[in-house]
């Protein structure tokens, strides 16, 4: 078993943790609002976003929590050092790909409003798969045990 001595972070690594701690705040107060406000979360919401939503299953939310809340948690974990970071990102990088995975299986969303809607979840997977990028690097490196 490999032993791992910390390492001191390069100046860079606490402002990058710092921006996946707020892309993690603002991803749990979305994930809230839309709890709260279902379809209407983002804006006024078409019929067609009205029933999307109402179809979407049970679990659908809660993956969407997973996701952002282990988001966050393994930037709270990067800032800390921790090497949880990577593990908590894993996390939430699987519970982005099945939650928007779903969506776009299973619904006619791309066929409704285009295929533009693909940009801004392709954006979510590409920070997720940043961040365990991150979390791996800085345990190969020392900088997080």
């Amino acid at each position: 078993m490999a032993t791992y001595l910390r390492q001191r972070p390069p100046t860079w690594f606490a402002p990058a943790a710092l921006l996946f701690a707020a892309w993690g705040v603002i991803g749990c107060y979305a994930c809230f609002t839309q709890f709260k406000m279902g379809a209407d979360a983002m804006g006024p919401a078409s019929d067609y976003d009205r029933a999307l939503y109402a179809a979407l299953p049970g679990w659908y939310n809660y993956v969407y929590a997973v996701a952002v809340g282990s988001a966050l948690a393994g930037a709270v974990a990067l800032l800390r050092r921790s090497a949880m970071a990577r593990p908590l990102f894993i996390l939430s990088l699987i519970a982005v790909v099945v939650q928007f995975g779903y969506l776009f299986a299973t619904t006619d969303l791309i066929a409704q409003k285009g295929a533009s809607v693909l940009a801004f979840p392709a954006f979510i997977l590409v920070v997720a798969l940043l961040a365990v990028r991150l979390a791996g690097v800085a345990r190969r490196r020392g900088w997080i045990s």
